[in-house]
């Protein structure tokens, strides 16, 4: 009895495809989940300390939260480099980002403790200036994109694209079953009539 080749050849096509398709795509949910897990991570150590330092009404308030990013931001290495991945971009330096924190900082610890509420707004109008920043019309934290992520931003994006890249075979093999899918049936009901 002859084994039938041209029917198993199809069907190994399309089992390889789906299997490198759901790998990919479990490995681009997995890449997500990294991605979210990091930025929730720097939001609540580090941002969201910059976004109270920024709102503080008092010297003290500012100094302390300020502080305390400043130390995340050293826990985790954030002091120099950049977040670019192929062009390197003055808006992902995190030398700026970082050295622009400690400098305001610096000013809030030389503050004498009299100084007066004229001299206290100006400080704390000065620090909003340097953390906050006008993007695309709205006033945000300004902090290096991708920052969450660092230094692991070259091999995240690989890791991003490859899953993607992974994920395009089965896409197109669906697409292109779908599309036959109809064809058939389309074709079935016009025999019907």
């Amino acid at each position: 009895m002859a084994k039938p080749t041209s029917k198993c050849k199809k069907c190994k096509i399309p089992k390889l495809i789906v299997f490198i398709g759901i790998i990919s795509f479990l490995s681009f949910a997995a890449w997500s989940t990294v991605r979210i897990v990091r930025s929730i991570q720097f939001n609540i150590n580090c941002s969201a300390y910059m976004q109270r330092a920024s709102e503080a009404n008092t010297i003290e308030l500012a100094r302390e939260n300020l502080r305390r990013a400043i130390t995340c931001a050293e826990d985790w290495n954030l002091t120099e480099g950049t977040v670019s991945v192929f062009i390197e971009n003055p808006v992902n330096d995190i030398f700026f980002w970082y050295n622009n924190m400690v400098e305001v900082y610096q000013v809030l610890e030389e503050l004498p403790e009299d100084v007066t509420p004229l001299e206290q707004s100006n400080v704390l109008i000065k620090l909003r200036e340097s953390l906050r920043g006008n993007r695309d019309g709205t006033t945000s934290l300004v902090y290096p994109q991708g920052i969450s992520v660092y230094p692991q931003n070259k091999a995240l994006f690989w890791w991003a694209a490859i899953s993607v890249i992974g994920m395009l075979p089965l896409s197109i093999w669906g697409i292109i079953a779908l599309d036959k899918m109809e064809k058939a049936k389309a074709a079935s009901n016009s025999k019907k009539k």
